[in-house]
């Protein structure tokens, strides 16, 4: 059920987060990971069980795309240190095959097309309404690809990227481009995002409203967005 905070605005521009909101980025992922344990024989070179290697990462990546949102590492590093350190606690010291996975990883993972359920009835239902965009901080010539392949391109506008606007979220830069790029202002715009920090904080800093969507359960919970939601389809009751 939606939790309403306070008074619904009459919004006209709905602003939706991509990985983790509407496109599933964990099951993407982890098909992906399963593709690439078999392709480079990674058994074979120490790496026993695919499902430890895949959680190394994953605690490895997350560490790294946070100094990455802090403007500390560029995305080429993150690309490669990512796998190479994850590859290093098997004991497996290869720059190459490191190089290797971060490329097929690059290519791969963003042409899976899993979304969360209730992502397409949710859209169709609001984009008679709505001028819909995107706004993400993942990689521009990925975030194209997952959109068009999963069969979202034709309900946005505008695709808004980090790399596009010169700022990540949460950065007020960010949303401040967003609202330019679409014509909107603050109090007719909202965020649909599931990060608390970077979409409904970033949002919140800049007068726009949000709706934080928890598809997992999130503890603790000291957050306060404007509304929150625990699947796709309570956002048409909410709008």
């Amino acid at each position: 059920m939606s939790v309403k905070i306070r008074k619904l605005r009459n919004y006209k521009h709905l602003f939706f987060d991509l990985d983790r909101t509407l496109w599933d980025f964990d099951k993407n992922n982890h098909e992906t990971f399963m593709d690439m344990y078999d392709k480079f024989q990674l058994r074979e070179k120490g790496i026993e069980n695919p499902s430890e290697f895949y959680d190394i990462y994953q605690h490895i990546n997350f560490a790294l795309w946070e100094t990455y949102k802090a403007g500390q590492i560029e995305k080429e590093r993150l690309n490669f240190s990512r796998f190479f350190h994850s590859l290093n606690v098997f004991n497996v010291d290869d720059k190459e095959l490191a190089a290797n996975i971060s490329e097929y990883y690059i290519k791969v993972s963003p042409l899976k097309s899993n979304l969360y359920p209730e992502t397409i009835e949710t859209l169709e239902k609001l984009k008679p309404k709505y001028r819909m965009h995107i706004v993400t901080n993942g990689f521009e010539e990925v975030q194209f690809i997952k959109i068009e392949n999963s069969g979202l391109q034709k309900y946005f506008e505008k695709i808004i990227t980090s790399e596009r606007a010169g700022f990540k979220k949460p950065h007020t830069g960010f949303f401040d481009f967003a609202l330019r790029e679409t014509d909107a202002q603050p109090k007719e715009s909202i965020i649909i995002g599931d990060d608390p920090e970077t979409d409904i904080l970033g949002a919140s800093q800049i007068g726009i409203d949000q709706i934080w969507v928890k598809h997992k359960p999130v503890k603790p919970e000291t957050i306060q967005p404007t509304y929150a939601v625990n699947h796709l389809r309570e956002i048409i009751d909410i709008l």
